[in-house]
């Protein structure tokens, strides 16, 4: 770790925290919004916040299978008309300099998300890439991250099996 950005001041993981938990104040599902974190991080190559959303991901009952398509979601056809238009928008806005957050993209989110939603989207892509930033650029630590999930964990079924 080239520096511990947790512990160095206290304000620096406090103005995350306070957009991680508007984010998660907000009206998004909990698993719609790990696999936002999830695409995000694997975009970023952020291995310290892909341990963490897999891990609470898997923990709040999402299947492996899904989790190891995210990176193909578009060929997929185990997500949802909503999960395809958040994860469109993830990466519009993530790639922002490449793609300039096309009208077409917002238009997929606009049909299925409610401007509350678009908002609280659009908040948690923001956080999701600031944390990568944070993990990525001081070489957060891998491998040893335990869901607060754990507990509630529930295997999740696949529209396709159900």
């Amino acid at each position: 770790m080239r520096v511990n950005y947790m512990n160095v001041s206290p304000e620096v993981p406090q103005a995350m925290l306070g957009l991680e938990k508007a984010v998660h104040g907000g009206p998004l599902e909990p698993l719609l919004l790990e696999l936002v974190k999830i695409r995000a991080s694997q975009i970023n190559g952020c291995a310290h916040c892909l341990e963490m959303h897999t891990k609470d991901a898997r923990a709040l009952g999402e299947s492996d299978d899904r989790m190891h398509l995210v990176a193909a979601w578009r060929e997929a056809p185990c997500f949802s008309e909503r999960e395809r238009a958040a994860l469109t928008w993830c990466e519009s806005l993530t790639l922002l300099p490449q793609t300039g957050a096309p009208d077409e993209d917002f238009g997929e989110v606009a049909k299925v998300f409610s401007d509350e939603e678009i908002a609280y989207l659009t908040l948690a892509i923001v956080a999701i890439n600031g944390w990568n930033r944070f993990a990525v650029g001081l070489r957060a630590e891998v491998g040893n991250y335990v869901s607060p999930h754990l507990k509630h964990s529930a295997p999740r079924q696949d529209a396709a099996t159900s």
